[in-house]
């Protein structure tokens, strides 16, 4: 049976279609998958994503824990609340899960990791814990629940809905959070869109969600989840890297971080013995068809292969994220082996919209 968040009720009075996703019963949509998308391109949108997995770190060795478990370096997160993006890797340097690290001090830290690795990232992390004999102990949060407002109304419509919020998260900067009584408000998202992401107790889901609504932010789907973070060149777990894809082929370099050359993390070394082989690009198709993921890209350099395709909503045009042979450059044509026919696709930097605009 899939596992139901605080807000499920909501959503099926709602007349949300409901779908299997990573063992949750979640919305993939409440009617118009391309309405939802505008909504929080040019307006507000909310996203239930309270199948994320909220952990809370704490210890004097919490720090050094951390160091040591993710490929980018905490130490660099000095002011409360600082975000820092991450993959948490085997020691071959496959990814086991991109996360999200919160610093609040020295000894106190929040960790979202996603829905379908939540269990096995747990497992992974208690046992480095245990290996590694650190004064630190982690605490599944499964009684908070996650609400992600985004769009270019999304702030001041999450601060009508929730009065005495603006004094809090006001002066956020992006990626950064605070805490706000039992809510913790982040200004991050996963829409290439402005917003918070709210992690706040369940059984406060209903009204917050409830009040959002009445302020004018439409509930979306993971439909519209996927397209926007598509347009936004986000990596989504599963597709665009695994554990069988290091982060330096999978377009995630930025979030290693060797630059003090005396910290070991799980994975440094596979790294450091194989560097990127494969790049990664954003593909838009010039003939007519739909990209998906896993389709042969044919290049003068050699075979790709996409990693997650949708149709642009803002764009109106097939567009893909690819994993390419590293002399491919931006503006070359390509084919793509769509259902036995290549079809012509030009090649682009791996974000195509940002903050409603179009990138390409």
């Amino acid at each position: 049976m899939p596992q139901h968040t605080p807000l499920h009720a909501a959503h099926v009075a709602a007349g949300a279609r409901m779908v299997d996703f990573a063992g949750w019963d979640m919305p993939v949509n409440y009617g118009s998958q391309i309405e939802e998308h505008h909504a929080v391109r040019r307006d507000a949108g909310m996203f239930d994503v309270s199948h994320m997995l909220a952990l809370d770190l704490a210890g004097a060795g919490s720090k050094s824990f951390l160091r040591g478990l993710i490929a980018n370096d905490v130490a660099k997160l000095v002011e409360p609340g600082k975000a820092l993006y991450s993959c948490m890797l085997t020691p071959e340097g496959g990814v086991i899960d991109d996360l999200i690290v919160y610093y609040l001090s020295d000894t106190t830290w929040r960790i979202v990791v996603n829905a379908g690795t939540a269990d096995k990232d747990v497992a992974w992390m208690q046992a480095r814990l245990a290996e590694g004999g650190f004064d630190a102990a982690l605490t599944v949060r499964r009684d908070l629940a996650m609400i992600a407002v985004q769009g270019p109304n999304a702030r001041a419509k999450t601060w009508s809905a929730l009065p005495g919020s603006e004094a809090a998260s006001a002066g956020l900067k992006p990626f950064q959070a605070a805490a706000w009584g039992d809510f913790f408000i982040a200004r991050t998202g996963y829409t290439g869109e402005d917003g918070f992401e709210l992690t706040l107790p369940a059984d406060q889901a209903a009204a917050t969600w409830s009040a959002l609504v009445a302020a004018g932010v439409k509930p979306c789907g993971l439909g519209a989840r996927d397209t926007l973070r598509l347009e936004a060149g986000m990596a989504l777990y599963g597709n665009d890297m695994d554990e069988s894809i290091s982060p330096l082929d999978a377009g995630l370099a930025w979030t290693v971080d060797f630059s003090d050359a005396s910290r070991d993390f799980v994975g440094k070394a596979a790294l450091l013995a194989k560097p990127a082989s494969r790049q990664v690009l954003g593909l838009v198709l010039e003939d007519k068809g739909v990209l998906r993921a896993h389709q042969a890209v044919f290049t003068a350099q050699g075979e790709g292969e996409t990693t997650s395709g949708t149709f642009s909503p803002t764009l109106e045009k097939a567009i893909a994220m690819a994993r390419l042979p590293l002399g491919v450059a931006v503006g070359e044509q390509v084919e793509v082996d769509i259902r036995g026919k290549r079809l012509k696709a030009r090649v682009v930097k791996a974000s195509f919209v940002r903050k409603g605009q179009a990138l390409i």
